[in-house]
């Protein structure tokens, strides 16, 4: 087993901004795994919606729901999904707000409004359609994350009132619900741990403010050219535009490639 592992965010690092595998990372990834290096995903996004990915990839271990669910080797080896009772009181307390949920689970997700304009918006720029309504789905099987429609600045009363879920905006319309304190970081201290990989063998590429965790746990952390300034800030390094052929310059940069 290599003692080097490399961890890439998905939306905007792997994949462009039209959510197309730009070539040049692809051949990239298979020449890191060609070489024996662990190569792993570490995603805001649920499995299911980066399965094909990750086979095309032919990647196994990933940190997935910003590290509410780790799998290593196909092997489920962290699961820390919202707590139902406060999940309850979240959709009482949306619902009086009209602001609409979905909830995710590692298989699919449901939405608890037949249809709603903001779901389909934020939905869509992940290339998923607006997801079929089950507002009881959260009721009987583990819920990772929920999404929160609502405009910029109204989730601050939401982070007032549930302070057992940390709140994080990804689209103007849009914000992840997670277990208060998870992160990318943690799944990914998990999954190296378990593999035994040391700390300074590490890598990590992000672009997102959910990366920004694990770009300052991962002592060999990479900004996207397009990352947000406050990305930037907290990596070590910081590579072309992912439509610049950022993560095979990164690689390059790094002595990996």
């Amino acid at each position: 087993m290599s003692q080097t592992m490399i961890f890439f965010d998905i939306d905007g690092t792997l994949l462009d901004h039209d959510k197309q595998l730009p070539n040049s990372t692809k051949q990239a990834i298979h020449a890191l795994k060609e070489k024996g290096y662990e190569v792993g995903i570490a995603t805001g996004r649920a499995p299911f919606m980066f399965k094909d990915l990750a086979k095309e990839l032919d990647i196994d271990t990933y940190v997935s729901f910003n590290g509410q669910y780790v799998v290593v080797k196909n092997e489920v080896v962290y699961k820390n999904p919202l707590h139902l009772e406060s999940l309850r009181k979240l959709a009482e307390y949306s619902s009086k707000k009209q602001h609409p949920l979905v909830y995710l689970s590692h298989e699919e997700m449901k939405s608890n409004i037949e249809y709603h304009p903001h779901i389909q918006e934020s939905i869509e720029t992940l290339k998923f359609s607006h997801p079929s309504y089950d507002p009881e789905y959260f009721e009987d099987r583990e819920i990772y994350q929920s999404l929160l429609f609502c405009v910029e600045g109204e989730e601050k009363d939401y982070m007032e009132e549930f302070k057992q879920f940390d709140f994080i905006r990804w689209h103007p319309v849009s914000t992840d619900v997670l277990p208060a304190g998870g992160s990318k970081a943690k799944g990914i201290e998990i999954a190296i741990r378990h593999l035994g990989i040391p700390d300074d063998q590490v890598y990590a590429f992000g672009d997102g403010l959910n990366d920004i965790e694990m770009l300052r746990f991962v002592k060999n952390s990479v900004a996207m050219g397009n990352a947000h300034e406050s990305v930037k800030k907290v990596a070590k390094h910081i590579t072309k535009d992912v439509t610049e052929d950022g993560i095979a310059h990164g690689l390059e940069l790094l002595g990996l490639l």
